[in-house]
């Protein structure tokens, strides 16, 4: 079953990324609201936070990704949160490596 609360992009939880409401145009507006915050965060985090930041972002990637198929899900909704995954997943790791 999966955990429909869980917080799988800063405040952004798991059925507002594959249920119906909000609609795809708010999610998008409330997806790049919290990935400034997120990016903005990444400032006051030292190495090993970003190393448990980064395997929960992961983690978090796959729990939204693992229903192959579920073609009634919200899968622009799910390919929005992919996109600004990818991209918060991508300035941890380049703050990693600086």
């Amino acid at each position: 079953m999966t955990e429909l609360n869980k917080k799988v992009f800063g405040k952004i939880t798991t059925k507002e990324i594959i249920g119906a409401i909000p609609p795809v145009a708010d999610i998008k507006k409330l997806l790049e609201n919290e990935f400034q915050n997120l990016i903005s965060e990444l400032e006051l985090q030292t190495k090993d936070d970003l190393k448990k930041l980064l395997k929960e972002q992961q983690i978090a990637n796959k729990h939204i990704n693992s229903r192959p198929g579920a073609m009634a899900l919200a899968q622009d909704k799910i390919r929005l949160f992919t996109v600004y995954n990818q991209k918060y997943l991508q300035n941890i790791n380049e703050k990693l490596q600086s």
